[in-house]
């Protein structure tokens, strides 16, 4: 047996096992989910495909059970769930909840639950007791019952594949989300991809039916689209799941890490009351909300310390050195670390709050923020303002 042979099954096995280890932990939390469960199915069973008909494991299921060819009705059973649980979630997506669509889900669980019995039933009945890893379905063409159960999963599995396929077609154009979009794409090139893995097997089957030997179609051409499509149509179901919530932990951890800075900066005002402070392994979710909470407090408490003279000098040194774009965030930087050095001073700069500085930099948080990420430009409009403050107190 040759080990090159097993190469092309590793990856997208390796993929769909990371991705239904990924699914659990979500399958555990929402277990009543209907979409959670129907998701890790799909993704169970593609991923069993993919172990069964790898070439070391047919040949080690047919050793440790003693059944010549026992992976065939173990992996063209996963492949019928697998088109089953498929045309069921595409039903649920596209159609409200109706009695006349659960209706039409229950038929096609039943339908592929028959399927699953009569690749078993025909298995049963066969008689192949030649162990075949790479030619199965050809060299048992002319068997009865293997060739029954040979055409039962490929009808099956093709039947599947246009009629999901059409449903795609029909629904595309109404779908207005990027990532349910993205989602369907993939599914349409992965149906497309079981398409040409049906049509050479039938090809290679019925010419073994005509006395020709059209072999290679069924052990070379057809594998690779098999493959694809249990990638294809995986990532088809899982994108429109966890995109939005990449999309929404991608702006968190962007948001976390902006306000880094003015966190750092504002963590000598003691918060008027004791906070915990959650560890890296809480949700990133509620560390954003506990840093953004923080820095509101913060400047809360230093309403008595900024100055509007301080940011009005700033601004307009920043407006003439850097810009008006860049004048805002260098503005509210250097008013907030003149507040936090009075504070630590214990020297409020009125005895009237300038709350609108407060509100100034809550509303500019973001160029604020990156004001901050920047010392080294901060340090030099400061040095630049008391430096220019000297120059007119000297006049």
């Amino acid at each position: 047996m040759n080990p090159d042979f097993h190469v092309p099954y590793v990856l997208p096995t390796v993929l769909l096992a990371l991705a239904l280890l990924a699914k659990i932990p979500t399958l555990l939390r929402a277990l009543r989910d209907v979409d959670v469960r129907a998701t890790t199915i799909l993704l169970a069973c593609a991923t069993a495909v993919l172990v069964v008909i790898t070439p070391v494991n047919i040949d080690r299921l047919n050793r440790w059970t003693g059944v010549a060819n026992i992976a065939a009705p173990w992996a063209y059973s996963f492949l019928t769930v697998f088109c089953a649980t498929g045309l069921t979630m595409i039903m649920r997506w596209r159609e409200p909840p109706s009695v006349h669509r659960d209706r039409r889900m229950r038929m096609v669980y039943w339908i592929y639950a028959c399927i699953v019995a009569g690749l078993w039933g025909t298995f049963l009945l066969a008689d192949a007791p030649e162990p075949r890893i790479y030619d199965l379905d050809t060299y048992y063409a002319a068997t009865p019952w293997m060739a029954a159960h040979t055409l039962l999963y490929l009808n099956a599995h093709m039947v599947s594949s246009l009629i999901a396929a059409s449903m795609l077609w029909r629904w595309y154009p109404e779908v207005t989300n990027r990532w349910l979009k993205t989602g369907l794409i993939l599914q349409q090139a992965g149906y497309a991809s079981g398409l040409g893995f049906d049509v050479p097997k039938l090809t290679a089957v019925v010419a073994r039916w005509l006395g020709n030997d059209l072999d290679w179609l069924s052990t070379e051409v057809a594998p690779p689209f098999a493959l694809m499509e249990a990638v294809l149509v995986a990532l088809g179901f899982l994108v429109p799941q966890i995109g939005p919530w990449l999309q929404k932990t991608h702006r968190e951890l962007r948001d976390f890490r902006r306000l880094h800075a003015l966190w750092r900066a504002v963590r000598v005002v003691k918060p008027a009351t004791a906070t915990v402070r959650f560890g890296w392994r809480a949700p990133l979710e509620l560390r954003l909300l506990q840093r953004e909470q923080r820095i509101h407090d913060a400047l809360r408490l230093l309403t008595p310390y900024f100055s509007a003279e301080v940011h009005q000098r700033a601004y307009e040194a920043a407006r003439i050195r850097h810009g008006e774009s860049r004048a805002v965030g260098l503005a509210g930087a250097i008013a907030l670390q003149e507040a936090i050095d009075a504070y630590c001073r214990r020297e409020p700069a009125s005895h009237e709050p300038f709350t609108h500085i407060g509100n100034y930099i809550t509303d500019h948080l973001d160029v604020v923020a990156q004001a901050l990420s920047r010392p080294r430009v901060l340090t030099r409009t400061r040095q630049w303002l008391i430096s220019t403050e000297r120059l007119t107190a000297s006049v």
